[in-house]
């Protein structure tokens, strides 16, 4: 809290104005929000939640809502996830897939390291016969300071396993198409 008093106070602010006294508090407050990733085990949430089922096609969870903060500048970057597995004697509780994006979304991020860390985890926790993970997102940091292009999306992509042939890969990006 005193950390934000210092940064409010080094930008010229008056700390102890009617509506910024309680600012140093609410940003703490956030900050411990939007990085509760670090204290969250991902693949756990995916251990808690596997079942033995013989189901041996892709499952697709798409357009998974992620905000996650640039860890260079501290803004945000907002966007969608698609994921996709082929069970291999396991299934997963379909909200489980979007709790494991928001636990690596909730950590001061990259895109490309995110996209792999949800690859990795659902790859290694489940060891389906493939795994692909595409991500889509807006950055803030592109969008209000330095180059300043609103309407910039940047895509990550990774695939595992069977998702590595061709044919598996294209049915995917096929079926999350808009």
């Amino acid at each position: 809290m005193d950390s934000y008093s210092q940064i409010l106070t080094g930008l010229g602010e008056d700390i102890t104005r009617e509506g910024i006294v309680k600012t140093p508090e609410r940003a703490a407050k956030a900050m411990r929000y939007l990085t509760q990733g670090y204290h969250q085990d991902a693949a756990q949430i995916l251990k808690g939640a596997m079942f033995k089922e013989t189901y041996e096609n892709m499952v697709i969870v798409k357009d998974i809502e992620l905000y996650s903060l640039c860890e260079h500048h501290l803004l945000p970057f907002f966007g969608k996830a698609h994921i996709a597995y082929i069970p291999n004697g396991h299934i997963v509780g379909l909200s489980k897939l979007p709790r494991v994006v928001d636990v690596f979304a909730r950590r001061l991020q990259v895109q490309e390291r995110m996209t792999k860390e949800i690859l990795d985890c659902i790859n290694n926790t489940l060891q389906p016969k493939g795994v692909a993970v595409v991500i889509e997102a807006a950055h803030m940091c592109m969008m209000m300071r330095g180059v300043q292009k609103q309407n910039s999306v940047t895509t990550t992509s990774g695939f595992r396993g069977a998702f590595e042939k061709i044919e598996t890969r294209n049915e995917f990006l096929k079926l999350i198409e808009k």
